[in-house]
């Protein structure tokens, strides 16, 4: 496996970490997919969404697996109006991953991160590690830690 960004950010910060590597069907990139794939519940596994405010631009939102954004819980706590997902073309060029890798770990820039509530429910929480095949295992408050993330339920 190579070593992503976003390995070598955790590493660089001293956190400890797991990698679980999957087999991949481009056609199905969903956050069940992983789960079963890497054999952990769906609640634990930690999609991350680009979304862009109408007042304050861009920021990540780290969701679990079986929930939706909740954009108007998003919006109130980035201080925008209006909020809404960035476009799957996008992606790569602000945030200098694909869709199915994206990570708010070692992006392209720092966007404010925006954890849901929930992670701090596990020992562990899994999120891309910047390549889809590839989950990391990381510990919530290592995760807020490294990120700066604001918790808050933008789930629903």
């Amino acid at each position: 496996m190579t070593k992503t960004n976003a390995m070598r950010l955790l590493e660089a910060q001293g956190v400890v970490f797991r990698t679980c590597e999957y087999e991949v069907d481009p056609e199905d990139l969903s956050a069940e997919t992983v789960a079963r794939k890497i054999e952990l519940p769906l609640e634990q596994v930690f999609k991350t969404l680009l979304a862009r405010g109408d007042r304050n631009g861009l920021c990540f939102a780290v969701i679990p697996g079986n929930c939706e954004l909740d954009l108007k819980a998003l919006a109130k706590g980035t201080g925008d109006r209006k909020i809404d997902l960035v476009p799957v073309k996008e992606l790569q060029g602000l945030t200098g991953y694909i869709r199915g890798g994206v990570t708010a770990l070692a992006a392209k820039k720092d966007f404010p991160v925006f954890l849901d509530e929930t992670a701090e429910l596990f020992d562990v929480i899994s999120v891309s590690a910047g390549q889809r095949g590839v989950q990391m295992l990381v510990h919530p408050q290592d995760y807020l830690r490294v990120t700066g993330a604001q918790l808050g339920a933008w789930g629903h």
